[in-house]
């Protein structure tokens, strides 16, 4: 059954209304667990360089996972919104301080700062997703960033999302990748596609 973009559009709207309801605390809680999982897992340990991402509102926050990441000496890469607007290109940052506003008002690398890092460096991606479904499909914000960035990517991809927010079965378009590995607040996922 084809995707159509009323089908997407509703299940963003659903999930954007999930998180929004979800409490400060709660919210807190549930990126606590989350964050704990990714930090414990193999994947994430063993890697040298990651790409991650600036969390916005009411995506999963990953504050402790980029600090945690630095702290440790990864070489950590975060991204920013080409001029284009539909490519990124992931810049390393040394701390929290290389980070400048940006496009839609999120934190992006200073490029006066920062070095650009190719998409080859990568040991492993941290992908955001308003909701997952437990084969890694994805649904995103409706940019189409991280489609475009990961179709080429050859490194194990992880998603990041909460339990909430995991669907039984997302209907994927050819175009869709799903993602290696899949962690939520209460349990992880390896895919099909494997690492």
């Amino acid at each position: 059954m084809p995707v159509t973009a009323s089908s997407k559009a509703q299940l963003r709207a659903k999930h954007k209304q999930i998180r929004s309801r979800l409490s400060h605390s709660k919210k807190a809680l549930l990126d606590q667990k989350l964050s704990e999982r990714v930090l414990g897992c193999e994947e994430y340990s063993r890697s040298g360089t990651v790409f991650a991402f600036i969390s916005k509102d009411i995506e999963v926050d990953t504050s402790l996972i980029i600090a945690d990441a630095l702290a440790k000496g990864k070489r950590l890469a975060v991204p920013r919104c080409n001029s284009d607007g539909k490519t990124l290109t992931f810049y390393y940052i040394s701390s929290t301080a290389d980070l400048t506003c940006g496009a839609f008002g999120i934190l992006e690398p200073d490029v006066n700062k920062c070095a650009a890092a190719k998409k080859s460096d990568a040991d492993l991606i941290l992908v955001p997703g308003l909701a997952y479904d437990r084969r890694g499909y994805r649904i995103g914000f409706g940019k189409g960033f991280y489609d475009r960035f990961l179709s080429d990517a050859e490194c194990p991809t992880l998603g990041l999302c909460y339990s909430c927010c995991v669907e039984e079965e997302l209907t994927a378009d050819e175009h869709d990748l799903p993602v290696g590995l899949l962690i939520t607040d209460s349990f992880t996922i390896h895919t099909q596609r494997g690492f």
